[in-house]
């Protein structure tokens, strides 16, 4: 029963946060749901996903962990669930965000909020130089060298780009720059879609000691766009690796940020099982696939930090990088620092012993006292004469799904709006949640064998059958209801607002050097 829960109180949460003890606040809510409105350092995790994510992000489970939502019991069932997989010090935050918000504490709206915030701290705390939209556009008309380097993944480049630009990742920056932009007199302009990966990218290279000009794009692709000017679209100009001599200069600038930023650089992982040790990789997703250390996960060094509570929920926690060169597990552990965490690079444990190849897909975790449901499964054939409910998210299932499916979330399957049927076939992208839903379902129900991604038959698009709300993403202003320049005006205010907010929170202490 809830009741028999170990509960906390706001001002007893708000106390935990400084008293240096590791700390883990996972807020159960579906993406979409969370987004509006959260406490800073609550780190996502549906219930419908617990199983999935859990031990990436909460790795150890002796950790301090509290159990929030914004009402409706979520936060409850997240305990009882943590607690049937093994964690054992789990306490419940009840109505969390109103809780929060009663007690006089600032409520944060949006996703990747710590970092968002700061991106825009680091700005106001270097001064890092920025250019408008016109500003730059003039500059590519202009007879002076200018390289546009696009920080964000290939994924989202391709979706619209600045003309000219190049994708370079934000931790791939001061790796690959030296070939991009050979000449001193090189204008280096660093964009992404808003302002945060702008301006932490532009400040990587300063910090490395580039001799080119650099400067961000003010509000990026957004505000190219709100500025009136064409962006690129389908563009897959992808920076090449470094040449041995821009590999040289990246190694040397990385050097002088490790020494300035007092960045700890280790062979070994020192032992501490009392503490929740992250092991991330930060190279580029095709090298770790080639070959990566065992037990380490997949962190593009430039997404970590942009979204840094998408890979560790566990504030306290220590961080080790790893790399091939160092470069970039340099640049991106002297930001994680800036953002007090306990971050190291791993040096050369890409050359010590066998490593592990292909993506890092871990087993969903288990109960430890539930009994195991065992889930028939069934080939594309078995699906005839059944309900298909897929429980992909809402983006990914309006993009395409098997004809006539039915979308639902698995943490609210109970009230959800199916069609009676004698039988059912679960669904997901690669079948691991589906199997999951099926456990909880308590009908007759199969799970198709490799999940969406094993159908070779036709796809229907769209958000069609619909059996609950599509709460479950968190949409980017191009994506949302209404008028995409209005939307991308308010998500833009809305990151420059996050200093005011952090100065009215007063529960993160970032840190800089200005020497």
């Amino acid at each position: 029963m809830v009741e028999n829960y170990s509960r906390i109180t706001a001002k007893a949460l708000r106390e935990a946060m400084d008293d240096g003890d590791e700390l883990a606040i996972v807020d159960f809510r579906e993406e979409g749901a969370f987004a509006p409105a959260h406490l800073l350092h609550a780190c996502n995790i549906p219930l419908s996903r617990l199983e999935l994510e859990i031990r990436d992000l909460v790795p150890r489970q002796a950790t301090r962990i509290i159990a929030t939502d914004n009402g409706g019991g979520l936060a409850a069932r997240g305990v009882a669930r943590l607690r049937a997989l093994g964690y054992t010090n789990v306490a419940l935050f009840a109505n969390g965000v109103e809780a929060w918000r009663d007690a006089g504490y600032e409520v944060f709206s949006g996703f990747n909020v710590p970092s968002k915030a700061f991106g825009e701290y680091v700005e106001h705390a270097y001064g890092t130089p920025s250019v408008s939209a016109e500003e730059l556009r003039n500059m590519l008309a202009g007879p002076d060298p200018v390289v546009v380097l696009d920080s964000r993944p290939m994924d989202e480049f391709r979706n619209m780009n600045i003309p000219t630009a190049t994708c370079c990742p934000g931790g791939e920056l001061v790796y690959r720059v030296h070939d991009l932009a050979p000449s001193p007199d090189t204008t280096v302009i660093v964009n992404c879609a808003g302002r945060t990966r702008s301006i932490i990218g532009a400040q990587s290279l300063i910090n490395a000691g580039i001799p080119n000009r650099v400067a961000a794009l003010r509000n990026g692709t957004m505000g190219w766009h709100l500025a009136g000017l064409e962006l690129e679209r389908g563009k897959e100009r992808l920076a090449p690796d470094p040449s041995a001599a821009g590999l040289e200069v990246a190694r040397a600038c990385a050097g002088v940020v490790a020494a300035r930023f007092e960045v700890p650089i280790v062979r070994e992982i020192p032992p501490a099982p009392e503490r929740t040790t992250y092991v991330f990789d930060v190279r580029h997703p095709y090298e770790f696939e080639a070959g990566h250390l065992k037990g380490s996960r997949l962190a593009p060094g430039g997404q970590l930090v942009q979204a840094t509570d998408r890979y560790a929920a566990v504030r306290g926690a220590r961080i080790f990088l790893v790399d091939d060169t160092g470069v970039r597990a340099v640049m991106t552990a002297h930001w994680l620092r800036q953002m007090n965490w306990d971050a190291s690079v791993l040096e050369g444990a890409l050359t010590r012993g066998p490593l592990e190849t292909g993506p890092a897909v871990p087993e969903p975790a288990t109960s430890k006292t539930a009994t195991p449901v065992d889930v028939p499964t069934v080939g594309p054939e078995g699906i005839e004469g059944a309900v298909v409910v897929d429980f992909a998210d809402s983006r990914r299932y309006a993009e395409g799904h098997i004809p006539g499916a039915w979308f639902a979330i698995r943490a609210r399957l109970a009230t959800a709006h199916l069609p009676e049927a004698d039988r059912y076939v679960f669904t997901s992208p690669d079948g691991r949640l589906a199997r999951l839903a099926a456990a909880d379902f308590g009908r007759p129900v199969a799970v198709l064998e490799g999940g969406t991604e094993a159908w070779v038959g036709p796809l229907e698009r769209g958000a069609l059958h619909m059996a609950d709300t599509p709460d479950d993403v968190w949409l980017k202003p191009y994506e949302q209801d209404g008028t995409v320049e209005e939307n991308m005006q308010a998500y833009l205010d809305w990151e420059t607002g996050l200093v005011q907010q952090l100065n009215r929170d007063d529960t993160t202490r970032f840190w800089s050097r200005l020497d």
